[in-house]
């Protein structure tokens, strides 16, 4: 995998919640999804994905930072120190993360298919 999840930051708070993830090489983040999962009772994880965000067609470098927030908003680039972060924003008005176990799964994605449901 080419990115990675460093943290979910601000739980509980739409202003502050942010899913901080590192690029590792070279990639593409159109081939890559962010999930809101939660745990089984028995420690791990569901099936149950409440929250997905599909990266849009975006050509990032190693050493950049993605930084996922719940929040509304514009997506944008910004330099801070050596390091080019994305802003990229989910566009939700509530809060999606909370403090009793929520995890956040990164997928890649190899191929798709998709079909109008009738």
């Amino acid at each position: 995998m080419k990115l990675k999840v460093d943290f979910v930051h601000g739980h509980g708070d739409a202003k502050e919640e942010r899913v901080v993830l590192s690029v590792l090489e070279d990639c593409n983040l159109n081939r890559y999804m962010v999930c809101d999962a939660t745990y089984t009772s028995d420690g791990k994880i569901s099936n149950k994905n409440r929250h997905s965000k599909w990266f849009v067609n975006k050509e990032v470098k190693k050493g950049e930072r993605i930084s996922l927030h719940t929040r509304v908003g514009e997506d944008n680039d910004e330099r801070q120190g050596g390091t080019l972060w994305h802003h990229i924003y989910w566009n939700f008005k509530s809060p999606i993360w909370n403090d009793d176990g929520d995890a956040a799964v990164l997928v890649e994605i190899s191929d798709w298919e998709t079909t109008r449901s009738r």
